[in-house]
């Protein structure tokens, strides 16, 4: 299944970056989900904010993996023009080590007549509200949810005499091309739920925590010493147990999805993070070459259309081809949350 979720108001928002940009910011801070933190990188943005000096935040690390967030900690210190840090939305003072991170990337940018102009973006429901509401001293600068999709205007907000942070909404990208940043995504809580399939979603979730995590799911839901049986099964085992059931004994799955997900958004199975560096470049690789083919197969096509088919048969396959891949990339219209 393709999860996307592009509603009107984030492609306001990728415009209002783009103007944004063009009227001055010294560092882009992006927040990322440290439980997914390469699925949770947007790649538009790179291209949106012209090669400014970046500032990764992998937030909410108090639910995520401590050994893959240092990881993901050097993997991104490594690249030119990044600095990142780890934060949870229950430090006390974030401001001190975020201002610290984006004063390092613009030393320059130190007075009021040169003050350091800060951009926050990020996916949906990452925490970038409850941050800012941090670094405004608990005033409720932004609104905050469980639900992405909360933010939907841009905002100015003063953290210092010479710090400006511009606010904008969560924004995902138009098509999400590595399927494993898509189910990781939606298990995170950043798409609308009616753009997705809770159960297909969970079972994904299911299978990368069996893989990575399976000793946590065994405890949590009491499944030890049936490592045998597939996802399916231990996705029913847990709503046998919390009594989702249907009559005539049949087991409700979408109740169950929802415990699923539910608790490990809450971070009630543990520690978690879906993936390492390694893993990510990986399906980001496969993902290229699958692309790749695509563009091939659209330009060939384009090609053939501009011709014009000769026979009738070649007008039929061309229709049908042209069916398949409108399904393969439909997606819900889903323009909220």
């Amino acid at each position: 299944m393709a999860i996307q979720w592009f509603p009107g108001h984030m492609a306001l928002t990728r415009n209002a970056i783009k103007d944004r940009m063009k009227e001055g910011i010294d560092v882009v801070i992006e927040m990322l989900d440290a439980r997914c933190p390469g699925s949770s990188a947007n790649p538009m943005l790179a291209q949106l904010t012209q090669g400014k000096p970046a500032l990764k935040v992998l937030n909410k690390q108090d639910l995520a993996d401590p050994a893959r967030t240092e990881a993901w900690l050097a993997h991104y210190n490594a690249t030119p023009g990044t600095r990142a840090i780890a934060m949870d939305t229950k430090q006390i003072t974030p401001a001190k080590a975020l201002l610290a991170a984006c004063r390092e990337l613009a030393p320059t940018r130190t007075s009021m007549v040169k003050p350091l102009r800060l951009l926050i973006c990020g996916i949906p429901n990452v925490g970038k509200s409850t941050l800012i509401n941090a670094l405004m001293g608990g005033k409720r600068a932004a609104k905050t949810g469980d639900e992405p999709g909360i933010t939907k205007v841009e905002q100015k907000l003063v953290l210092a005499k010479d710090v400006w942070l511009f606010d904008t909404p969560g924004m995902l990208w138009p098509r999400i091309s590595i399927e494993q940043a898509g189910y990781h995504l939606a298990a995170s809580g950043a798409v609308g739920r009616n753009a997705l399939d809770e159960e297909d979603v969970a079972l994904a979730l299911m299978a990368r925590l069996r893989a990575d995590y399976p000793a946590l799911v065994a405890a949590r839901y009491g499944l030890a010493g049936s490592e045998d049986q597939t996802d399916d099964a231990w996705l029913a085992a847990i709503g046998r147990k919390r009594g989702a059931m249907l009559p005539g004994g049949r087991v409700n799955l979408q109740k169950a999805a929802e415990v699923l997900l539910y608790e490990f958004r809450q971070g009630v199975l543990g520690r978690i993070t879906l993936e390492t560096p390694e893993q990510f470049a990986a399906w980001a690789a496969a993902a290229a070459v699958l692309d790749a083919a695509r563009e091939a197969k659209l330009a060939e096509r384009a090609k053939a259309r501009a011709k014009g088919p000769a026979t009738r048969q070649e007008r039929d396959a061309l229709l049908r081809a042209a069916e398949q891949d409108d399904d393969a990339d439909q997606a819900p219209d889903a323009d909220r949350p």
